[in-house]
């Protein structure tokens, strides 16, 4: 039986309907809002496990080219591996709704949302978020949702929820909100420049239509939902939980507070080891193992929380606004056109910026319609930056940190009339041990100054945690600069990044419900006072951009009358492939009239940008031009000054003296300068040799 319910947003409705299609899954969804359409399903497992205490679930959003009425380009016809795009969508629904799951529910979990159809006008990712939360719900699987999301935008001073393509690309913020009808779990975005109050602006607008959202998804579990399957929880519990836990604090205690990651580490497996031996008959068993496991998880969780509520200590030794030692370095590597290295405790970033051409830009097919970026930042997570073995992978996590720091640095980036390179930062993590995106941030921005580029403001990022009491928020730390295990262990991961007047990009993921916005107010404000020491010791490193390299192309860009655009490119491009096989270069011609030469030399550059100034240019009397002898005739030479332009050398201005023969004085194919004397009344170009010489003699 088909079930449905609506919700008017805006100018449009939202449909909400399940029963019609996908009903072998244990949910589907078809969501709707204009023209934009996801269906999302989800599936369970039929294999239970019991006693699992992480929850496997993926999510895999897919976008298909049909659903904007296109065919795929490329050889391949066929939608091929996911996207960035799709695997950031898949990320944004992920990371709200992966708490609310059992892990005890014991089976994989797949959702996949779909779009089928997209009208260019209302994001699908929103809609995806929305259908995907719905479609767990109404299944069989046990879920403490519903979840929802929503767009907020700030536009000329004002607030847009689930805005429109156009006005996302107006806007000076843009935030993707989700949560539940109790508060929101996950935040992230970029700005230009956006002040902290903005910022909290932008969530109070989003809660309400996060709750109504979920509201509404439960009306159509009412209607539509299914009974639960049960939760396979373990029915034992770990023997000599008290003894053991009572002999392990006091040595946990001392092990998890060892400065340094790795000794720390060390520390606690030794401790974990020692208490293992004693009871290792007992823990031969596979699920006492895991309990044991577990019950040290949690004195390591208690030890670090009470410290810091408390004492206010870390377990690094420093307060909760201390951050790390920061060292910076530039020009690091000898042949790459930027290069720096920046290191805040045990995270250490090595950043390369490439500058290349507008043929090395990055093309995007995507349902939205061709695109290109000149700027690209790629992150790389080595498993050697954490002491591991394992294979080179670009996984998800590599892609949706890459676009964190990405998003932070773009708005600082110069637009392509002032800075017409395409360009690459590469960020390798050399070591890990908390926040290696915003590490990316800094030693990103470093490299792209010594590379030369000359960005609007310097940007840097910090990450920040929150440690609380419980439900009601009585105590509680805000940390500046987390660890790994202050991000593990806590309750809030907060990643803040931009420049000393505002942020840039923003990401959250909260574990708890109904952070107050006091809190955040307090967060952020904390994190303004940590970005702005990070900055500090950035500027005392490098504070404008470097001279670009010799090792980088010389790029060059002119305007030209659109009407000469012909001029220059010539009959089946004649002219601009003549002048680009002349200087070694390559000439590109937009539809504006902006000429971009590009050349492995500032030489080859600057000589073929004269010869385009002198093609887009009409011939100007007293202008001496280096032109080419194309015909030798009795009474003259016709020399070509400009691509497609000649003019008449007669006999009598090749020398003083009496000429004989044209053919004494010059050959076909010479180049020889020659002054423009006039042009006639029938636009003739009368021209003289010995002039042109007479006149580079005195220059001389």
């Amino acid at each position: 039986m088909v079930q449905r319910v609506t919700r008017k947003i805006g100018n449009d409705e939202l449909i909400l309907e399940t029963g019609k299609i996908g009903k072998q899954a244990n949910g589907c969804v078809y969501a709707q809002i204009g023209g934009t359409v996801v269906i999302a399903t989800v599936c369970a497992s039929s294999e239970v496990k019991v006693g699992m205490d992480f929850v496997p679930v993926t999510v895999d959003y897919n976008e298909k080219f049909y659903a904007a009425g296109k065919i795929p380009g490329g050889f391949v016809k066929r939608e091929g591996r996911p996207k960035d795009k799709e695997i950031l969508v898949s990320r944004l629904i992920d990371r709200p709704m992966r708490p609310l799951f059992e892990p005890t529910f014991g089976r994989e979990i797949q959702i996949v949302p779909t779009c089928v159809s997209a009208d260019g006008v209302n994001p699908p990712d929103i809609l995806a978020v929305i259908a995907s939360s719905a479609a767990v719900s109404i299944s069989d699987i046990p879920f403490n949702g519903p979840v929802a999301g929503v767009r907020v935008c700030y536009i000329n001073g004002e607030y847009v929820l689930n805005p429109t393509y156009d006005q996302i690309a107006k806007a000076e913020l843009e935030i993707v909100v989700a949560g539940t009808k109790d508060g929101f779990t996950m935040v992230e975005g970029g700005a230009h420049e956006a002040t902290e109050d903005v910022m909290l602006g932008a969530l109070a607008k989003a809660q309400d239509f996060i709750r109504e959202m979920c509201l509404l998804q439960e009306e159509l579990q009412k209607v539509a939902g299914k009974e639960k399957l049960p939760l396979a929880p373990l029915d034992v519990k770990l023997a000599n939980a008290e003894a053991i836990e009572a002999e392990a604090t006091p040595l946990m205690q001392e092990a998890c507070f060892q400065k340094g990651k790795q000794t720390r580490g060390k520390a606690i497996k030794a401790v974990k080891e020692q208490i293992a031996a004693k009871y290792a008959e007992q823990l031969s068993d596979d699920v006492q193992l895991q309990l044991f496991n577990a019950l040290f998880d949690d004195i390591q969780y208690r030890l670090l929380r009470k410290s810091i509520l408390d004492k206010g200590l870390r377990i690094d030794g420093r307060g909760t606004e201390d951050i790390r030692p920061i060292t910076c370095e530039i020009n690091v590597l000898p042949r790459p056109h930027g290069s720096a290295l920046f290191t805040r405790g045990e995270t250490q970033s090595l950043a390369i910026t490439t500058l290349g051409t507008a043929m090395d830009e990055q093309v995007y097919d995507d349902i939205e319609g061709d695109r290109s970026e000149n700027f690209i930042l790629h992150y790389n997570f080595p498993p050697y930056s954490v002491g591991e073995v394992g294979k080179l992978t670009t996984g998800r996590r590599e892609i949706g940190h890459g676009n964190l720091a990405r998003r932070s640095l773009a708005p600082m980036i110069p637009n392509r009339d002032e800075f017409p390179y395409t360009i690459r930062v590469v960020s390798e993590i050399m070591e890990s041990n908390g926040s290696s995106s915003q590490a990316s941030t800094c030693g990103g921005c470093l490299s792209l100054l010594a590379a030369g580029v000359p960005m609007k403001k310097m940007v840097a990022g910090i990450a920040m945690g929150l440690i609380t009491d419980g439900p009601k928020y009585n105590k509680y730390a805000i940390l500046s600069d987390i660890l790994g295990e202050e991000d593990h262990l806590g309750d809030m991961d907060f990643k803040v990044a931009g420049t000393r007047d505002g942020i840039t990009g923003f990401q959250m993921d909260i574990k708890i419900a109904g952070v107050s916005m006091d809190i955040m107010r307090k967060a952020l404000d904390q994190a303004k006072r940590g970005r702005n020491h990070i900055l500090d010791i950035m500027e005392k490193c490098i504070s404008k951009p470097q001279p670009i390299s010799p090792y980088a192309p010389k790029i060059d860009s002119l305007k030209i009358p659109v009407d000469k655009i012909g001029a220059l490119i010539g009959p089946g491009g004649k002219n601009v492939k003549a002048l680009c096989a002349q200087y070694g270069v390559t000439i590109n011609t937009d539809d504006d009239g902006t000429v971009t030469i590009y050349g492995k030399t500032g030489k080859a550059t600057d000589a073929a940008k004269i010869a385009v100034k002198a093609i887009c240019e009409d011939p100007e009397p007293g202008t001496i031009y280096n032109g080419t002898v194309k015909r030798i005739m009795d009474f003259g030479a016709f020399v070509e000054i400009l691509p497609g332009k000649e003019g008449l050398c007669h006999i009598s201005k090749l020398s003083r003296k009496r000429v004989e023969k044209v053919s004494d004085v010059l050959k076909e194919g010479q180049v020889i300068p020659v002054k423009l004397l006039e042009v006639d009344k029938m636009g003739r170009l009368n021209l003289s040799y010995i002039d042109a010489l007479e006149e580079q003699e005195k220059r001389n």
